[in-house]
């Protein structure tokens, strides 16, 4: 697939979206799992646009999930362009009620969160992956087949939606760092 996500793009959402604060741990609603949702009802298409203008504000920032903006409900935002990590690259979209059909080559990996601001850790992921989910505003449902960055960025997201943090898949204490702060 292109940027344009199966035919569809973020500014076909309508309205540009909000700029909203990130839910920081403990914030409960990190926890617990999200909800399933309608992509075409009219909250979840102006949560989808929220979602990216958010994470367009963010430096850094690559996914952003329904639960990181007080939302529990299945939905995120990933966009890895121009991360030197990544191969695949399929520009911004947003996915609602993301499922991971196939999970392959697996590899551990350094790990950020605009929720965990102050730690990293090393997580293992597959990076080959493979994921349907239904597209915001018109439900269509899309196959989504990726590897590397991206991979690693939509399981982070979608542990999001089940109320999983990285630090959640972290092997134990010895895999968590401070983040580094650069000036």
């Amino acid at each position: 697939m292109s940027a344009r996500l199966a035919g569809w793009t973020v500014e076909e959402l309508g309205p540009a979206g909000r700029v909203r604060p990130v839910a920081v741990a403990p914030a409960p609603v990190l926890g617990g799992g999200t909800g399933w949702v309608d992509p075409c009802a009219d909250e979840v298409v102006r949560l989808a646009a929220d979602l990216v203008a958010t994470m367009r504000v963010s430096p850094g920032c690559v996914g952003l999930a329904g639960p990181q903006l007080g939302e529990r409900a299945d939905i995120f935002a990933v966009d890895v362009t121009g991360h030197p990590k990544a191969l695949t690259v399929h520009g911004v979209f947003v996915l609602c009620n993301a499922t991971v059909v196939e999970a392959t080559r697996w590899r551990p990996g350094r790990e950020g969160c605009m929720s965990v601001p102050d730690l990293t850790g090393d997580v293992k992921r597959a990076t080959r992956l493979v994921v349907t989910g239904r597209l915001p505003g018109s439900g269509e449902e899309v196959r989504l087949t990726t590897d590397a960055f991206e991979a690693r960025a939509l399981q982070h997201e979608i542990d999001h939606c089940a109320g999983k943090l990285f630090l959640d898949r972290v092997a134990g204490a010895h895999a968590v760092f401070p983040r580094k702060v650069y000036r």
